[in-house]
């Protein structure tokens, strides 16, 4: 399959208000080639702006994630060569995506595969999960946030264990670590992750997308900075119509229509 066909990644609507992506290299084991990650890129981009999708799912399939960068396209060139790709730029979409994220793993989830799961709000993982920062087996470091979204997911310990050997965890290894959300059975990860997004793309949209932008500003913030963040948000949605609804269908017993206004 060439990197040049748009089937690389496949954009589905399962439900309502749900978007999936999946990458789609599987004789490379999803392996996030240039031509890959410029795709997440462009969809992502889109789908932050598109009205109808509330929740996007991120997954690989059912049998793997995404094995890593391409290292066919690293071997060969330069500091320079790396710079001018300007990866920060063309992550940027995934990283600020003001909509929930689910990423759903099986399999491998190696290097820039584990970096683009670490972008997920909500991590998914089957029994065969596998995680792993190996970039310093072929002489470089993790450069897509490796290091960073690491060790505010899993502590410093578990963080420099893994970036410095190389060595992959276990799902419930990254469970147990504070990596993951969730292990479920290989089967059941595609509709665990169906079902969680399909329940946040019913939510108010503009509650679930304040919820998210605080919680990620909040962590690189002192709790006072956090607290006023968390104030200001909530303090904003009291002058949304789906705040209204939302009281008053939970006054009225009855389900609440959120609109998104």
């Amino acid at each position: 399959m060439s990197d040049t066909d748009p089937a690389i990644l496949l954009l589905e609507h399962p439900a309502p208000g749900v978007a999936r992506l999946t990458l789609n290299r599987p004789k490379v084991s999803n392996a996030l080639s240039l031509d890959l990650q410029a795709a997440l890129s462009e969809q992502f981009s889109l789908l932050a702006t598109d009205p109808d999708v509330r929740c996007i799912i991120l997954t690989g399939g059912d049998t793997v994630f995404a094995a890593g960068g391409d290292i066919s396209s690293m071997a060969g060139v330069g500091p320079i060569d790396i710079v001018q790709r300007h990866t920060e730029r063309v992550w940027a979409p995934i990283q600020h995506c003001p909509k929930p994220v689910i990423a759903a793993v099986c399999g491998y989830a190696y290097g820039g595969g584990c970096e683009l799961a670490m972008h997920a709000d909500i991590l998914i993982a089957g029994k065969s999960a596998r995680f792993c920062q190996p970039e310093i087996r072929i002489g470089i470091m993790p450069g897509i946030g490796g290091t960073q979204r690491l060790v505010r997911a899993v502590g410093k310990a578990k963080a420099m264990q893994m970036a410095l050997t190389g060595r992959p965890i276990t799902a419930e290894e990254a469970w147990v670590s504070g990596l993951v959300s969730e292990v479920v059975d290989d089967q059941q990860v595609q509709s665990v992750a169906l079902e969680q997004a399909s329940l946040i793309a019913g939510m108010p949209p503009l509650a679930a997308e304040q919820i998210k932008e605080v919680i990620l500003a909040g962590m690189d913030a002192s709790l006072e900075a956090g607290l006023a963040l968390e104030r200001k948000a909530n303090a904003l949605l009291f002058a949304s119509q789906d705040q209204k609804e939302g009281m008053q269908a939970f006054i009225e017993k009855r389900r609440p229509r959120f609109s998104g206004q």
